[in-house]
């Protein structure tokens, strides 16, 4: 009886494993490079006589028209050295980091055969919050200065829900964004349920390029707000439903529901303990539901119709 319930138990593990791991695809054979530049480590070390050399490096992060005096100034600035100093602490190197680049460039390329992993350029950019990371082709600028932890005294500015994703943890995770933006397909039509399709699609390229991170670092939710809204999740439906949202065009909605915000707007008593944005979220479990429903490749989902998405989807909230 012993033996049998081991074997029982081993087998429930295994397909319970097979059914996390899903989207975890062999990309042992796939060979990218990963080439992270460190800029910054070499822009406050540059001297007026070395200045020079720097430019002629990078010569897209020196537009032509700035004399040498706006770079010496930047470069002797105190407030940008204390964050530069703060970013070599927590990046004394980047190792950790640049193997799960390199896997996430795998899972781009296992999705996506013409993706040419760009080079990676870091950089100190003096808080730009809504320039983390930039894309442009062949190149990806990432600024260090906004992973610095989200207790660390420079975001004390900052309102909490916006700089708790201030950590290196949500460093992969943004670059994985701002690349799988390149191959989205938004739909342009307006309703609500149109909203959440698209916001859901963005979610599942998550899935397929980051396997291995847990849903509350995609959504760069804290772990007891993803908690929140697996619990919540049917009355969150019904509250959709019931208030005939899905099919309106109200531009209210995103802001109530879709954007980044402290916590989204019911305008009931569950206001202030749901976490922000959480259309987004149950646009993603409709993605889901969709993807487990049906036999369709990540491209044919990227073009699909969200309306078509939603119907086929059989989506049903957990209860």
């Amino acid at each position: 009886m012993d033996k049998f319930l081991i074997i029982v138990i081993v087998l429930f593990s295994m397909v319970s494993c097979k059914k996390d791991t899903v989207l975890d695809v062999d990309v042992s054979n796939i060979k990218v490079d990963v080439s992270i530049n460190r800029f910054e480590q070499k822009f406050f070390k540059a001297t007026d006589s070395s200045l020079l050399n720097l430019k002629n490096e990078y010569p897209y992060l020196f537009p032509v028209q700035n004399p040498n005096s706006v770079w010496l100034n930047r470069i002797n600035n105190k407030d940008e050295i204390a964050l530069n100093k703060a970013a070599q602490l927590v990046f004394k190197t980047m190792d950790s980091e640049k193997k799960e680049i390199e896997s996430l460039f795998k899972h781009i390329k296992y999705y996506q055969s013409n993706f040419n992993p760009p080079k990676i350029i870091t950089l100190i950019t003096n808080l730009d919050y809504e320039n983390k990371v930039v894309y442009a082709d062949s190149l990806l600028f990432v600024s260090l200065d906004m992973y610095l932890g989200k207790d660390n005294e420079f975001y004390k500015e900052f309102p909490s829900y916006i700089s708790q994703n201030f950590d290196k943890s949500q460093l992969v995770v943004d670059i994985a964004k701002e690349i799988g933006s390149n191959y989205f397909y938004p739909n342009k039509k307006r309703q609500f349920i149109d909203l959440l399709i698209n916001e859901g699609k963005k979610m599942y390229l998550l899935d397929c390029f980051l396997p291995r991170f847990s849903d509350a670092n995609k959504m760069g939710y804290l772990t007891e707000e993803i908690e929140w809204a697996k619990m919540n999740e049917t009355e969150i439906w019904k509250y959709f439903i019931e208030k005939k949202l899905l099919y309106s065009s109200d531009p209210k909605l995103s802001s109530r529901f879709i954007e980044n915000a402290p916590f989204s707007k019911f305008f009931i008593d569950i206001d202030k303990e749901s976490p922000g944005r959480i259309g987004v979220w149950l646009g993603w479990q409709i993605v889901r539901s969709y993807m487990k429903n049906n036999n369709v490749t990540l491209q044919q989902l990227l073009k699909t119709d969200g309306e078509e998405i939603f119907k086929k989807s059989k989506y049903k909230p957990k209860k």
